[in-house]
């Protein structure tokens, strides 16, 4: 019968009927969409007021976490504010997890906290490594961190170094170990001694974490420079090509290129100091202008000083440069000083040398911590640090 009602009627009531028989779920679906959005708006707003991120940055955090009321997340934020994290450190963990909001405090988080504390961090310390590292408290302390803590102290030898290359990088508690080993093996294979090896984890444990495919190729790349596996300056090699693309190689090299050095004088720094190529182009580009422009002297003196480039003009080159010519102008140093050595010695040096043993120490210490406006700098200075 009812088929043949709507087969004879109007379409606009078989349109009705339809609509009837399907009110129910629409009005479900509504209700649904009403329930979602209003939970979405309130997690951005709790994000946004609660946790200090910005309206983008809640607007994405809350893609990955939802909630209609505030206690759970209230409870996460009140047990990081009683172990040390300030708020702008808690909104840092938050934008990089948001789903931490949803933890359980004393079961999921706290439990991590007093793992590190056992192998000796100090409260600041832990919250500098969660803080920089927040990925470490979705992983599991059973499965991941205590087992890469344990791996790296059986590597370096104790839980004091284990913990101080976790200072350093705490990513390695999240590392997938297989890829270490992998690397470490490719270092083995390629007759880098284990001294270099544990010396090179200590100091930047993160290139370990490179894909080994990438981390090979570096290695034969460097072996093909011409590189000593045993010195030490090898794995420095190594460390500055994984950290960079051939593209990113090209332009550091154009960069030196442009001031008028070739690419073999470039390769030349490059195995005098490896990491002088991890200079920022702008740094490359102020660095060298200085030197050349202000100072007077050849661009090819990179070549022989490499490290140049990756001294603070503001902190460290200018000020001392202002030390030696006041000296220079009394009389108490001599002219022909090679302002490159004094450069590179470290600041205690520096200071008994040319500061504490004149009667004017005070007026050059004040000197030396006063901040030189680079374009002020003339060309009299290129009357100092020529042999």
């Amino acid at each position: 019968m009812l088929n043949f009602l709507c087969k004879t009627v109007l379409n606009g009531t078989h349109c009705t009927i339809r609509a009837a028989l399907a009110a129910p779920k629409s009005l479900s679906y509504s209700r649904h969409i009403s329930s979602t959005s209003n939970q979405h708006s309130f997690t951005v707003s709790y994000l946004m007021n609660s946790c200090g991120l910005s309206p983008d940055t809640a607007l994405s955090a809350s893609q990955h976490v939802n909630f209609e009321t505030p206690d759970r997340a209230d409870l996460v934020i009140g047990f990081f504010k009683n172990h040390g994290f300030s708020e702008s450190q808690i909104s840092t963990v938050i934008q990089r997890v948001p789903l931490v909001l949803l933890a359980d405090p004393e079961k999921t988080l706290l439990p991590k906290l007093e793992f590190l504390h056992s192998k000796g961090f100090t409260s600041p310390e832990i919250v500098g490594v969660v803080s920089r590292n927040p990925p470490i408290l979705e992983r599991s302390l059973k499965k991941q961190i205590v087992p890469s803590f344990v791996f790296f102290r059986n590597l370096l030898g104790t839980d004091v170094e284990a913990a101080a290359a976790v200072k350093r990088f705490s990513g390695i508690l999240s590392a997938d170990l297989d890829t270490f080993v992998a690397n470490i093996d490719i270092m083995r294979e390629n007759g880098v001694p284990e001294t270099n090896i544990i010396k090179f984890i200590k100091e930047h444990p993160r290139v370990f974490m490179t894909d080994p495919v990438r981390f090979k190729r570096s290695v034969e790349e460097v072996k093909e420079m011409g590189f000593n596996a045993s010195n030490v300056k090898f794995v420095e090699a190594v460390y500055a090509m994984t950290g960079m693309s051939k593209s990113t190689w090209e332009r550091k090299v154009n960069a030196y290129k442009r001031w008028g050095l070739s690419e073999a004088e470039i390769i030349v720094a490059f195995k005098k100091h490896p990491l002088y190529i991890l200079a920022s182009e702008d740094k490359i580009e102020r660095a060298m202008d200085f030197l050349v422009n202000k100072m007077g002297w050849e661009s090819s003196l990179i070549v022989e000083r490499p490290i140049l480039v990756l001294l603070s003009l503001e902190k460290r080159i200018v000020p001392r440069t202002s030390v030696i010519k006041d000296l220079v102008s009394r009389g108490l140093v001599k002219k022909d000083i090679y302002l490159p050595t004094v450069f590179e010695y470290q600041e205690k040096k520096f200071l008994e040398k040319f500061v504490t043993p004149y009667m004017e120490a005070s007026e050059l210490l004040k000197l030396y911590e006063e901040k030189v406006d680079l374009s002020e700098m003339g060309r009299e200075w290129n009357l100092l640090g020529k042999e």
